[in-house]
């Protein structure tokens, strides 16, 4: 078994190669094609009107006695948790880069993220027929940005109109195709005269470093003995697994070159669920860590990574298999809630069509269906072994806009409309503004929004009125200050009594919020530890310049005290967050935004224009690369001065240029700026002295 995704920056050919394999497999039997709006895996309407990926879906197929289960994740920043997400439970990935665009923007975030999850990688360059094309400059960007090392096993046979076939490094022959379409002719060859001493070159600084990873073949390299095929595919295996080398392939999805010897390297690099180390979690009671071997006779223990609604079955728990086996009809266990469930229905999925199963096995990727509380990170388990695996960590929004509905009918619907949408998606964030009344929905970016509220309106039949796009602000402090919290009220019988002394200063960038307990002596009980801490997160939620949430900052309890009558958790529940809102006001506040980065890719006579623009949009400009057909600008740009970009692009370029956008940092707000957005706002312009 094998489980693997395919990851890259938006237009990369993802959903394409995905087709390719599931024809080459015998999964369809006729290709879907994303330009035409029929691709397999792009199935939801929106995806099949703007020709991108927006879930990611997931199939089975196999190939040489493998089953391999597939991941198609999307590649618009927009919906990176998507990706995040999947790699979470694949034990391997495929990254595909663009033979002319080569390594960009949201490639290296997917790479990182990768990096994160320890997912071994096979990479491939796809699009070796475009004009322009070259595999060795962009095998360079990748050792360049990704730093990982990276291997050729293959090497193209011309580019563009001339790429005729590849040079397999490892059997030392040429395969050369013939003819157009899905039944193309695949001739293996000796290495044509011309190309020997460069396929000569290339082979040695392949066992070169292959056999850094193997002892036995590095003896037989040393010593010029003849290598077998295996021995190679052996070393190479190993090393992949172990996150050493990243072999690299190459093809063109589209004209279904090279698509066949990606599946045979899927099954010959990528690991099996069982050549993984054992999965870690912890005892849901005492702390302690557990692990779970990938085995079918250990506990049965299973991550849920996603949650969907199906029009047919209601909701689906996509879940991956760590341990152990299981049968449907199953009482199963979330040991964070204590919740026990039956697992009602198990099935197989192939994008939006289901197969039902009758068990789950180690290393499966599957649904569930009739499992009510369960949210996206949570652990599945036996009721006697209780483990809870390691959660998702998913990024915060930067966008939200004001959504109500047309009608008053409408309201109720809309609530539970939008509490199923948050529900499937991690950075889709629902509240009401305590002081409007009004619903204010929050994503990772306009694209992302706009998707929810098509959704609204397609799967769920509500009509929204929907506000402007709006920026979420923060606000963080500069200065460290004592400051201190007393809350004192007495009424004829028992009274309140809190008091504490904190120090509060700013933390590190993307800290969030750090509580120490630095008390001695007891002048603060242990059981009002936990309420202060509480009272400072509840304080943190509204900032004293504008009302903003604040971020990366650092509190330290220090001292206080208490009565052993009136003292009660709330009242120092009170206490601490008065401490904390008037630390806040003395310790030097300042108002956040949102940084954008940005990348613009475009012909090269509009690109003065768009520097130009970029410029007035108090953006700073980080790099600008040259390729053979295009100019690619790098900038940071303020998320407040991006709305609307995209038709402004389209008007600078005639439609020629493209760009792409995800969240950076958080920076302070220009001095010149702070003013006016304090005043927008309504709240009172705290200059900082």
């Amino acid at each position: 078994m094998r489980n693997i995704g395919i990851m890259a920056h938006i237009d990369a050919g993802k959903t394409t190669t995905t087709e390719r394999i599931l024809y080459y497999t015998g999964k369809v039997h006729k290709v879907g094609e994303v330009h035409d709006g029929a691709a397999t895996m792009d199935w939801m309407a929106q995806e099949r009107e703007r020709g991108i990926t927006i879930t990611s879906a997931a199939t089975t197929c196999f190939w040489r006695d493998t089953m391999i289960n597939i991941i198609d994740t999307p590649g618009h920043v927009d919906f990176t948790v998507e990706v995040q997400r999947s790699l979470r439970v694949l034990d391997g990935a495929i990254g595909l880069f663009c033979a002319v665009g080569g390594v960009e923007p949201q490639s290296e975030t997917v790479w990182r993220q990768a990096d994160d999850y320890c997912v071994p990688r096979i990479a491939f360059v796809n699009k070796m027929d475009r004009t322009g094309a070259d595999f060795f400059r962009v095998v360079n960007m990748m050792h360049n940005r990704l730093r990982s090392r990276f291997i050729p096993v293959q090497i193209p046979i011309g580019s563009g109109d001339l790429f005729s076939g590849l040079i397999d490094l490892i059997s030392n022959k040429s395969i050369m195709y013939e003819g157009e379409g899905l039944n193309l002719l695949i001739h293996e060859l000796p290495i044509p005269d011309d190309l020997k001493d460069m396929a000569h070159e290339h082979r040695e600084k392949m066992l070169e470093s292959v056999s850094d990873f193997d002892d036995h073949l590095l003896e037989l390299f040393l010593e010029d003995k003849p290598i077998e095929e295996f021995q190679i595919r052996t070393a190479i295996r190993k090393a992949t697994i172990a996150r050493h080398i990243t072999p690299v392939l190459l093809g063109t999805a589209f004209k279904n070159k090279g698509i066949r010897r990606l599946l045979d390297a899927v099954v010959d690099y990528l690991p099996s669920p069982t050549d993984i180390p054992p999965v870690k979690g912890h005892h849901p009671k005492t702390n302690s860590d557990l692990f779970r071997e990938p085995s079918d006779d250990e506990p049965f223990s299973a991550l849920v990574f996603k949650i969907a609604s199906d029009p047919h079955v209601g909701k689906l728990i996509f879940f991956r298999v760590y341990s152990g086996q299981i049968k449907k009809g199953t009482i199963v266990l979330n040991p964070a809630t204590g919740i026990k469930e039956r697992l009602g229905r198990i099935l197989r999925m192939h994008a939006n069509k289901r197969e039902d199963i009758d068990d789950a096995m180690c290393g499966d990727i599957l649904a569930a269906v009739g499992l009510k509380k369960m949210t996206t990170g949570d652990t599945l388990c036996d009721i006697k072994h209780p483990i809870i695996l390691e959660r998702m960590v998913f990024p915060k929004p930067v966008i939200h806009i004001a959504v109500e509905p047309k009608t008053k009918a409408d309201q109720e619907q809309l609530d539970f409309s939008l509490a199923k949408l948050a529900e499937e998606d991690p950075t889709f964030k629902v509240r009401v503004d305590d002081e409007t009344g009004q619903t204010i929905i929050s994503g990772m970016g306009e694209l992302h929004l706009d998707i929810l509220i098509d959704r609204l309106k397609r799967e769920f039949n509500v009509q929204a009125n929907v506000g402007a796009p709006q920026v979420s602000y923060r606000e963080s402090i500069t200065r460290e200050v004592e400051s201190v919290g007393r809350f004192v009220r007495q009424s004829g019988g028992r009274g309140q009594y809190g008091h504490v002394v904190i120090t509060i200063g700013p933390g590190k960038k993307g800290s969030g919020f750090v509580f120490e307990d630095r008390i001695k002596g007891g002048v603060i009980p242990k059981e009002y530890i936990s309420p202060c801490r509480k009272g400072a997160e509840d304080a943190m939620n509204s900032g004293v310049i504008a009302g903003f949430p604040v971020e990366d900052i650092h509190v330290r309890l220090i001292d206080g005290s208490y009565h052993e009558v009136d003292s009660s958790e709330m009242a120092f529940k009170i206490a601490m967050s008065m401490a904390v809102h008037a630390g806040l006001k003395k310790a030097g506040p300042i108002l956040l935004e949102p940084i954008m980065r940005v990348e613009v890719v475009t012909p090269q006579q509009y690109s003065g224009d768009i520097l130009g623009d970029l410029n007035m949009r108090r953006g700073k400009i980080d790099n600008i690369d040259s390729r053979p057909d295009a100019q690619v600008i790098q900038a940071f740009v303020p998320l407040s001065e991006m709305f609307g970009y995209s038709t402004r692009l389209r008007s600078m370029s005639q439609g020629r240029a493209i760009y792409t956008m995800q969240f950076d940092n958080y920076t302070k707000v220009s001095d010149a700026i702070a003013p006016e957005l304090i005043h927008k706002f309504g709240g009172v312009y705290q200059a900082v002295n």
